[in-house]
């Protein structure tokens, strides 16, 4: 008779349990462990962006987007096991190639871009001046290749790589303009009777004509009507224009003061006291707002004129009689 102890059940299914647990521990310890590695070993370097108001999570997403992590789970358990709450706008040079800790110490460190803002109403040349000032581009040159997209480079606050080209700079303007000048509000300013090339043209001298968002709708209103009736547009800063780039190679500082003489000496195509309709081409580069004041134009408005006093207050008139009186009172 065998008198050996049979196994206990209860011990063995204790015994499988724990080396099952120790398997399934050492096993997700691996593949963590494999997902924070490398995405693809061989992977080449690629320029990754951060934009203003991204967080460590949307970041993330947009890695494992990429294929340039394994997991975005992973990557910001990661991140904040290594201290990485927030992160930088900008560019950064990642790869495939690199392990969870090697992009956080990318991220880590900052971007190397240049942040460089460009305001509302300048003209190229304007640009070119900033562009040089912080990136150190020829400024001749981005003018000779911008020059043609006056207007259509859109005035914001750009993250550049110290050596970005010329071309790359003007197609990255180039291509937030075409993002903000939608097709939803080039058919708004087609309603109007405008083509979307005139539209920008509107708006860039309405740029340049107001301020706030409910005067810049008066004058494209305005201008409308006025373009409208074949009547001159007689916009000041269509003067300044053409005055400016009369005597650009000595100017020293853009959208000087015109005086009265001013109006018919400066002969030019796009001094619209001289010549009917709208100028050959947009005379600055016109913000969101202006192109929008141009979409909700009224071009129904009962005024002909406008003026604004030295305090930046606005003034309109149905008749050339009361614009002048509005001048006399107000200048």
């Amino acid at each position: 008779m065998d008198k050996r102890k049979k196994p206990n059940p209860l011990l063995r299914l204790i015994i499988a349990l724990i080396v099952l647990a120790i398997i399934g521990y050492f096993g997700a310890k691996w593949y963590i462990n494999f997902l924070k590695g490398p995405a693809d070993p061989s992977g080449k370097q690629v320029a990754f962006v951060i934009n203003p108001g991204e967080t460590v999570s949307d970041v993330a997403k947009n890695l494992e987007v990429k294929s340039i992590i394994r997991s975005a789970l992973v990557f910001k358990m990661s991140a904040k096991d290594e201290g990485l709450s927030a992160v930088s706008v900008g560019d950064f040079i990642l790869s495939p190639a690199m392990s969870n800790s090697e992009v956080i110490k990318v991220l880590k460190g900052g971007s190397t871009d240049v942040r460089v803002t460009l305001l509302e109403g300048w003209r190229v040349e304007q640009i070119a001046d900033e562009l040089n000032s912080k990136l150190k581009i020829d400024k001749n040159q981005f003018i000779k290749a911008a020059k043609k997209d006056e207007g259509y480079l859109f005035p914001d606050t750009y993250f550049f790589h110290p050596d970005a080209s010329i071309e790359t700079i003007i197609e990255t303007l180039r291509g937030n303009f075409d993002k903000k000048y939608s097709l939803d509000l080039q058919k708004k300013i087609k309603a109007q009777g405008l083509t979307p090339e005139q539209g920008v043209i509107l708006a860039s001298i309405v740029e340049r004509e107001g301020r706030s968002k409910e005067v810049r709708t008066n004058i494209a209103s305005i201008l409308l009507k006025r373009f409208n009736m074949g009547m001159k547009l007689d916009a000041d800063a269509t003067v300044q224009y053409a005055k400016d780039s009369q005597r650009i190679k000595t100017l020293e500082k853009f959208w000087q003061p015109i005086f009265e003489a001013d109006y018919i000496e400066v002969v030019s195509p796009y001094n619209t006291y001289l010549n009917n309709g709208f100028p050959p081409a947009p005379i600055a580069n016109p913000s969101l707002m202006s192109l929008q004041a141009v979409a909700d134009a009224d071009p129904s408005t009962p005024y002909l004129y406008y003026f604004h006093d030295s305090q930046g207050n606005s003034y309109y008139a149905k008749t050339l009689e009361e614009h002048n009186a509005n001048i006399s009172a107000h200048r």
